[in-house]
């Protein structure tokens, strides 16, 4: 969106930007920021994103050699799906008008969560979470802060399917929130803060707003195999190590900081499919998707090991309902002829 002539910052960021008081419950920690090595492999950048419907692009999740991306408006639910040049191959809509999203997250059975928690005014009685799935009837849950309204940008599908709400605060540490009951499909539930993520200023440049730009979290993402995390503001990356679904204790840990490309509002992030990067991009056409590898600090714990299991499902795999008919025929195909030669096989027998 074209920001006005004044303020400096652009409308979708100044309607984001309330001064919270300082936040002092949960866990509050204060990242070391080690200085990046000189021989670091360089951010690279992947492709650009022209497309007017991602003109304010806000989530990105690297999906297989795919991606979905999230506008930051519009009048419905609408995810995105790229190919590795950029270009939009697939829309999924739900009939939603949503009030303010902000980022997406895969979960573990496909399904695709969009965190509709925006509120820069602060003054909303709920926020939502909007749940796309393959084939299936879209979801609503809608949540409340245990401690009143916050504005939140990010949000952290743990591997077990619990959704993590993180919350952008100018003063104080941004809030770690999860639902405190299993969420009701049409109902609210309460969220519950299980802990804080205190960032200091790092003096990275970049970001519509200042320095205050690199205190204020704007996205989340996890890896695909579970073993790492990561937190972004205006100008900076995190990455925690991973174990199980414990985000809040991950949390807890010393992250690797990783200073990003200078962008004019840069919300989105992933991990690769590898995760031995991020991937990030920023609002704004052109908006280029860059790859930034991970400093050798945080490979170890991020992506040590080659990842096993099936192949990451590609956005058609999440999308599509079932098999297409030449699949399936294929696929009876092969199960009659194993029934049958198991049948000649039996008949043998003596």
């Amino acid at each position: 969106m074209p920001p006005p002539a004044a303020p400096s910052y652009s409308r979708a960021c100044a309607r984001r930007l309330p001064l919270a008081t300082a936040l002092t419950a949960g866990l509050v920690l204060a990242p070391a920021l080690p200085h990046a090595a000189a021989e670091e492999p360089a951010p690279t950048v992947r492709c650009s994103i022209t497309d007017p419907r991602l003109a304010e692009l806000s989530g990105l999740v690297v999906v297989g050699d795919q991606m979905l991306a999230l506008n930051d408006g519009g009048e419905q639910v609408t995810v995105l799906g790229l190919d590795g040049d950029c270009t939009v191959i697939d829309v999924q809509t739900a009939p939603v008008d949503p009030y303010d999203p902000e980022d997406l997250a895969v979960g573990p059975d496909g399904t695709v969560w969009i965190a509709d928690t925006g509120d820069n005014g602060a003054d909303r009685a709920t926020v939502a979470l909007h749940v796309l799935r393959p084939g299936g009837v879209p979801s609503l849950y809608r949540l409340t802060y245990p401690d009143g309204p916050h504005d939140a940008e990010a949000l952290l599908m743990a591997p077990d399917g619990t959704p993590y709400v993180v919350t952008k605060e100018v003063l104080g540490a941004s809030g770690v929130y999860r639902p405190a009951g299993p969420l009701v499909d049409g109902g609210t539930v309460a969220l519950e803060r299980v802990a804080a993520v205190n960032l200091t200023l790092t003096g990275t440049p970049g970001g519509p707003v200042g320095r205050a730009g690199q205190l204020m979290v704007t996205g989340g993402a996890v890896a695909a195999d579970g073993s790492a995390l990561a937190l972004r503001t205006y100008t900076d990356a995190y990455v925690w190590p991973l174990a199980g679904s414990d985000v809040a204790g991950a949390l807890g840990g010393d992250p690797v900081h990783i200073p990003l490309p200078e962008s004019p509002q840069g919300e989105a992030i992933s991990f690769a499919a590898d995760g031995k990067a991020l991937l990030v991009a920023s609002e704004g056409l052109p908006s280029a998707v860059t790859v930034v590898p991970l400093p050798a600090a945080a490979v170890p714990a991020v992506a040590a090991a080659e990842p096993s299991g099936p192949p990451l499902p590609s956005f058609a795999d999440l999308a599509r309902s079932d098999r297409s008919p030449i699949t399936a025929a294929l696929i009876a195909a092969a199960v009659a002829t194993v029934v049958v030669w198991l049948g000649s096989r039996l008949r043998r027998r003596p």
